[in-house]
């Protein structure tokens, strides 16, 4: 039987001597493992559209519960994120949180969609990669049933809380804290709770329509982070890498 998807490449593992597995990110068919017959081979005709992070149209040959590619072509290829080891990497780490949060078989168009509007944005609008990380992360939560409690303190009800406690999504004032809460509370600002507050409700398509103050960011960016990260109770290798390119990047500022 043959089925034709459009998927993102999340991971491309080494399979036998010539061959590789795809991890690929649908809409209707959620996260597919397929075989990219001869994948490795030189002037392969699959080598465009099985990269990491290309977006391409496969067709599938599906035997016993196996995928194998039959055909491919590419839709995308977000050629400018990958001329910048920065960009490349962070959006790597958007791939692999994707891998994590969908599911074998089970639709998610949304996830794909934040997937590739993240990586257009990476690609193709003049934003700071702050905010692009920022946003990717918490649509991503939200998507994935970690929806925040943005909306006051969730004991008093105050409206401008002054911490966030990422174990439990909410927001509560430095004087409503259970002192045998075991919760880690991170300082939220206005500003940050306003822009939180936006990506969790806004139109799919404006995303990315915000802006908000270079300190105001950084604030945004660690907070979301350490939500998502907190929430899915894993850390990632890729999110690690992308972090210590920026440490070396601020290191050579310094020194020059």
């Amino acid at each position: 039987m043959y089925l034709t998807i459009q998927g993102i490449v999340l991971r491309v593992t080494d399979y036998h001597d010539r061959d590789a597995l795809l991890t690929l990110l649908t809409s209707h068919h959620g996260r597919l493992t397929v075989k990219a017959r001869g994948l490795r081979r030189k002037n392969s005709p699959l080598t465009a559209p099985c990269q990491l992070l290309a977006y391409g149209e496969f067709t599938l040959f599906e035997y016993r519960g196996q995928y194998t590619i039959n055909e491919a072509h590419t839709l995308e290829l977000f050629n400018p994120l990958r001329r910048d080891l920065n960009k490349l990497s962070l959006g790597t780490y958007f791939a692999q949180v994707s891998e994590v949060l969908s599911q074998e078989d089970l639709p998610n168009p949304e996830l794909q969609s934040l997937l590739l509007n993240s990586l257009y944005a990476l690609s193709r609008l003049d934003l700071p990669q702050q905010q692009i990380k920022a946003v990717f992360e918490l649509r991503a939560a939200c998507l994935s049933g970690y929806t925040p409690d943005l909306f006051g303190c969730h004991v008093c009800g105050n409206q401008n809380p002054e911490r966030f406690d990422l174990s439990a999504g909410h927001l509560e004032c430095g004087s409503c804290r259970d002192p045998e809460s075991p919760g880690i509370r991170m300082p939220v600002t206005g500003a940050v709770l306003e822009a939180m507050r936006y990506i969790s409700l806004c139109d799919p398509k404006k995303l990315f329509s915000f802006r908000v103050g270079e300190q105001t960011l950084r604030q945004l960016s660690a907070l979301t982070e350490a939500y998502l990260v907190t929430q899915l109770e894993r850390g990632f290798s890729t999110l690690d890498f992308y972090k210590s390119l920026l440490n070396a990047d601020s290191a050579e500022h310094r020194i020059s």
